[in-house]
Parts: structure tokens; sequence; C-alpha cells
């Protein structure tokens, strides 16, 4: 097993992201977040189909055959608890640290799968939040833990293309976690 094992941490971004879900309301879902392409109910069916790529890559399958939003979903945080207990049960077995894994981003073991991911839900949790005026409801020391996994893995140039994000956002040297962790993957904090 990995020195450092990521899932602690990725758990409590799968936690902050499911409170936000669950307590989002339902007259929120066409409010534009910060990603472009996506208002609030977009954003949650693409964080269900996040889980279903995350169990799949780590049971080694191929995560790219899911779509990158879930569709026909009436039901998002019931959704979300029923792929969140198969992700659960996938986790718990510590052969999937070392499972390797196709993503988007590359093939690596599943502790750096894992630990992108954190990210990703982490940032999406601040989307969301922040479209539904929800900044007080974040976890900001997930954010600090958060944050230097994500500038290793997410280079600061070279931004478009495989590197799916807008060019790194300036901000205060002590801005929140939150604040700097969006402003590195180019969204206006």
């Amino acid at each position: 097993m990995n020195a450092i094992d990521p899932r602690p941490l990725f758990v409590r971004a799968l936690d902050q992201a499911e409170q936000l879900i669950g307590g989002t309301d339902p007259d929120h879902y066409n409010l534009q977040t910060p990603c472009d392409d996506y208002d609030v109910r977009t954003l949650e069916n693409h964080l269900l189909s996040v889980l279903t790529r995350i169990d799949l890559a780590l049971r080694g399958g191929d995560p790219l055959t899911i779509p990158v939003i879930a569709t026909g979903v009436d039901d998002i945080p019931a959704s979300w608890k029923e792929r969140r207990t198969t992700l659960d049960g996938t986790i718990a077995n510590d052969a999937v640290l070392e499972q390797i894994c196709t993503l988007p981003w590359g093939t690596l073991p599943g502790a750096a799968a894992l630990a992108g991911y954190t990210g990703e839900l982490t940032t999406h949790a601040w989307d969301l939040a922040k479209a539904t005026g929800r900044l007080d409801e974040l976890d900001q020391d997930l954010a600090a833990q958060v944050l230097p996994i994500v500038r290793r893995s997410i280079p600061a140039e070279e931004r478009g293309g495989r590197v799916p994000f807008g060019p790194v956002v300036q901000v205060a040297d002590d801005a929140s976690p939150y604040d700097q962790l969006a402003a590195w993957q180019g969204r206006q904090p």
C-alpha cells in the first residue's frame, strides 16, 4: 500500500459534494456555474458521471465509455447516494491504490487517480457552492490540502487541449484556499 493513502481526503471531497448536492434547491438548477458550459443541474449530472467514471477506472474499466454528463436522472441526490455506495465498496479494497487506471488525462495507478479526482470533486464543489450562494458551507481545510496536489498535477502553462482549463487567474497570496484553487483552474473567484 502507498505511504500516503489518498482515500481519506477523497472521501472528504465526496462527502462535501454529497452535502452540497443534497442541499441544492431544485429552483436553482438553471443557475449558471463558473463552468462555462454547465448550469447547476448539468454540473450535478456531471458529478454523477464522475462517480461512475471513478468506480469503473478503479475496477480496471475504461471510464471514457461513460458520458461526461449523466442523463435521464430525475432525483440527483438519490442517484448520487446509489452511485456513492458502489464507489465506497470499490475504494474499501486496498488493491485499488495499485490498480492501473486509464483516465481522460493519462494512465496512472489508482492512488494517483484518486488524488486527481479529489481535485476535480473539490473544485466542482466550489463551482456548485458559488453558483448557489453557499460558499460558507465549504471545507476550507480540504481546499488547503487539495491545492498543492492540483498545482502539481495541472501545469500553469500550455492550457487548453489536453489541459482543459483557462489561464491561471491571479489572486492575492493570502486569498482563501478555494479562491486559489479556483483561480489555478482558470476560474474567476
